[in-house]
């Protein structure tokens, strides 16, 4: 076997020369993958596109135009320009990151119709109008490694925060450690008591049963069997007065609901939450708001790259290139011409740009128009914290079956002057009625609804300590049109845009299986460099 060691008489590149003369240039290059020297075709593992690649192939990197943006249009520039990718990234917006969008102080946003607001938050409060949390196991926290984001806990469950169920008769507010406490403790006498009188019998041994037993009475906080299992409350609910020094013990909270009252409560759906995949605990957010990941991508590629105020009009490909035409910021119609293209634009607002990719590929986008999510949400800024003063909420987030769905309390600046609620997140539970009712009122008149039911769960202090607020519809945002799109799995047309239409690309979190999360926008892009990168130094 030929030796290509560092130290051979052999080098690298001419082994390469003749493989690549001997096989041509696919062979060379999955060669070159198999020596650690180039990506290869592994979907469980990316490798980013190196200078290395490029100078041991003898090939030159191509031109690229992005179109978008957004994460997924800036993680194709980046990862391409490690390898000297000359890439050019066109933004309609006038700012970067998509729906990233994070609201400060001084932050004006004009929405479709006309309506402008402007942030006037005190100090150092925002809104995180998009995406808010990052689960740990996604690949956006890689992303804020690499590129020096730094992040910190984002409470996604608070035992603290409370739940309400207006319409199943509810008449007050309850912690979340209560509900959940009264939930498990009753299911856990339900199912000791069958467990005991035989009804698994056929199920369970006879080990397998006092095992059971013994897990469902620490699980349920119930009694043991000559108490009859039976669930009596205790200090998991939460106490009426804390434990203290010397002979205060404390009040454990009492009365306990009966069973009918805590099933017909349905608070055991707001807790269901907490055991899905993507939303369990820990998560986290980048310190400072969640458009610090775009401001990074976009400084690791270089200003100079990025044209904002560019919206696309038009896309033409031919055999050798690309002509991408687009209204400039100045107003005056201008070409982008390329090697390749990456669209990582919106898929319904792409399938309304003249293209010649062919009807196939009109008619996939265009599937998508139908697929929209209406969801939105709205910052409350108040002149106090009293959520934590008064309630003793750190972050994490009340539950309702109220149209303002939720309310997220802040995860940073605890113990601060001031503070940003979000009053509502209306659209992210399949509620799009909800969404809608709040995409067609003006903004004042969002918040004004909001308040009114925030003061159900807290009281006047939702209304009175209220100092301003900043609203985001998505469908109502330019350039967007959509919080976020549900992809037509398993059909011809998403698998088709997840392939090349000649030398166009396509890209963003609508061609992955998380939709709606920066991660799909994340591994959506990798996996597009990676094939474009691929066919570049085998073409």
């Amino acid at each position: 076997m030929m030796d290509v060691s560092e130290g051979s008489g052999i080098s690298r590149r001419r082994f390469l020369s003749a493989v690549g003369a001997a096989g041509g240039a696919g062979t060379m290059f999955a060669t070159m993958g198999a020596l650690g020297l180039a990506p290869t075709a592994r979907a469980d593992t990316y490798h980013p596109p190196r200078r290395a690649d490029f100078a041991l192939s003898g090939r030159s990197a191509a031109k690229v135009a992005v179109l978008g943006g957004g994460i997924a249009g800036l993680t194709c520039a980046y990862e391409l320009g490690k390898a000297g990718y000359d890439c050019t990234v066109l933004e309609a917006q006038d700012r970067i990151g998509g729906r990233n969008f994070t609201v400060r102080n001084g932050t004006e946003y004009t929405e479709l119709g006309g309506v402008t607001q402007v942030a006037e938050f005190a100090g150092d409060g925002y809104l995180n109008a998009g995406p808010a949390r990052i689960a740990q196991w996604m690949v956006t926290l890689d992303y804020c490694r690499e590129l020096g984001v730094p992040i910190e806990v984002f409470t996604n469950t608070n035992a603290n925060a409370f739940t309400y169920n207006e319409s199943a008769g509810m008449k007050s507010p309850q912690r979340h450690r209560t509900a959940k406490a009264d939930v498990h403790g009753y299911v856990g006498e339900l199912l000791a008591k069958a467990t005991d009188r035989g009804a698994l019998d056929a199920e369970l041994t006879a080990a397998d049963k006092e095992r059971l037993l013994d897990f469902l009475q620490d699980w349920g906080t119930i009694e043991e069997r000559n108490g009859g299992w039976r669930y009596l409350g205790g200090p998991r609910r939460g106490f009426s007065v804390n434990p203290g020094a010397g002979e205060n013990t404390g009040t454990v909270l009492e009365p306990v609901p009966s069973l009918s009252e805590v099933f017909a409560s349905g608070v055991g759906s707001f807790f269901s939450f907490e055991h899905d995949y993507d939303q369990a605990m820990q998560m986290f957010q980048p310190v400072g708001g969640m458009d610090r990941i775009p401001c990074a991508l976009a400084e690791a590629i270089g200003t100079g790259r990025i044209r904002t105020g560019s919206r696309v009009t038009r896309i033409t490909a031919g055999e050798h290139g690309v002509a991408v035409g687009y209204r400039a910021a100045d107003g005056r119609d201008r070409e982008l011409t390329a090697d390749y293209c990456v669209a990582a634009l919106p898929p319904h607002l792409l399938a309304g740009i003249p293209h010649n990719l062919g009807v196939e590929v009109r008619a996939a986008l265009a599937t998508y128009r139908d697929r929209l999510v209406p969801a939105g949400k709205i910052g409350l800024e108040y002149r106090n914290r009293w959520w934590e003063t008064d309630h003793r909420i750190y972050g994490g987030i009340t539950w309702t079956d109220l149209d303002i769905s939720t309310i997220w309390y802040p995860s940073h600046g605890h113990h601060g002057r001031t503070g940003v609620l979000v009053g509502y997140q209306s659209g992210y539970r399949g509620d799009d009625d909800r969404a809608v009712r709040y995409e067609r009122l003006p903004p004042k008149e969002r918040e004004l609804l909001a308040v009114a039911q925030g003061v159900k769960i807290h009281g006047a202090k939702f209304r009175d300590e209220l100092t301003g607020s900043f609203s985001v519809a998505w469908r109502r945002a330019p350039h967007i049109e959509t919080a976020w799109t549900s992809p037509p799995y398993d059909t011809a047309g998403y698998r088709l845009l997840n392939r090349p239409a000649g030398r166009v690309y396509f890209s963003g979190d609508w061609l992955s299986h998380l939709s709606s999360w920066q991660a799909g926008a994340f591994e959506s892009a990798r996996l597009v460099v990676a094939a474009l990168h691929r066919r570049v130094l085998s073409a």
